[in-house]
């Protein structure tokens, strides 16, 4: 009787150990999120680098062929690296029963750019940046309701500085034209893209994810190009290598971003994109910001760091 008794003692201790503990799991899901704030925040800072080269090359090309000399570029970066990965563990490009889902999800991005491009043809940059970003708010509301995720008031109050902040640096226009409602179709479509690449980030890696979007974009954007084809000088290409090497790694840390943190958390630091504008039209083109400008710089600071910050979590008696 003593020695079952033992012996039971003994497998109980021994199982004891397996079970994970509710604070150990959400220690690794803060780790997570903390990770993936990382990532989105990092993407969205140097993202800007990546338009201002677009800018400086627009007045040579057309921006439907500068998108896809983007998505061509970053394509010639990341296939390499694809060859290795799979050479070392082999995966199919995209996952079973994925393939509708990659395409509508690319088919937002593409449409969200090609339709911000248009709109600032019509009205100023300011103007069209304001209604862009727009997408944060509508991806974090889609999200709640396509994606079942929780909306706190913390989540909910960051979204709405975000875009305080954004309004305070572009300080739109009053005037509503058909070139503002065409960008917030390019925000509301962007809200989207941010939506479906959180609900297919974890169905295949990062890598095959970003290699397929980019192959998916080049042949959405080719049949356009071909009547809007140029070709670039020496400078032109050299600037469009870099533009696509950003890309490739601005998207690539966005797509991991999705992979550990959810779309409520990571839809403000979108307006961290501005900074990286303010930031880079200040060191390249000399443009000093204005006091609004930093007044929203501010703002869109203490919307990221109530995402950031941890939770005050009760103490048991």
């Amino acid at each position: 009787m003593d020695t079952h008794q033992k012996t039971g003692a003994r497998e109980a201790g021994n199982e004891a150990p397996a079970t994970t503990s509710p604070r150990k799991s959400q220690t690794d899901q803060g780790r997570n999120a903390a990770l993936g704030i990382a990532l989105m925040a990092g993407s969205m800072l140097i993202i800007p680098s990546s338009d201002a080269i677009a800018k400086y090359l627009s007045g040579a090309h057309s921006a439907v062929f500068l998108s896809w000399a983007r998505y061509v570029a970053a394509l010639g970066f990341l296939l390499p690296i694809v060859a290795v990965a799979q050479w070392r563990s082999p995966e199919p490009l995209v996952a079973r029963g994925q393939l509708l889902p990659q395409i509508v999800r690319t088919a937002f991005l593409v449409g969200a750019m090609t339709s911000y491009f248009m709109a600032i043809k019509h009205v100023p940059l300011a103007d069209a940046l304001g209604a862009y970003f727009i997408a944060p708010i509508i991806a974090t509301l889609l999200a709640t309701v396509i994606l079942r995720e929780r909306l706190d008031w913390r989540r909910l109050a960051a979204v709405g500085l975000g875009f305080a902040g954004a309004l305070l640096v572009v300080r739109p226009g009053a005037e509503t034209s058909s070139g503002t409602l065409i960008a917030l179709l390019s925000g509301g479509l962007m809200a989207c893209y941010l939506v479906m690449t959180r609900a297919t980030a974890k169905a295949s890696s990062p890598l095959s994810t970003l290699t397929l979007q980019l192959i998916l974009g080049i042949a959405m954007l080719t049949p356009f190009v071909a009547f809007q084809w140029s070709v670039p000088d020496r400078e032109g290409l050299m600037l469009i290598l870099l533009m696509g090497l950003v890309s490739a790694a601005s998207n690539l840390m966005t797509i991991s971003a999705f992979r550990f943190a959810q779309v409520s958390t990571l839809s403000p630091l979108v307006y961290l994109e501005l900074v990286g504008a303010t930031a880079l039209g200040l060191a390249v083109f000399g443009d000093f910001p204005a006091p609004a400008t930093w007044a929203g710089i501010a703002v869109i600071v203490v919307a990221g760091l109530i995402v950031v910050a941890p939770r005050r979590k009760a103490r048991s008696s």
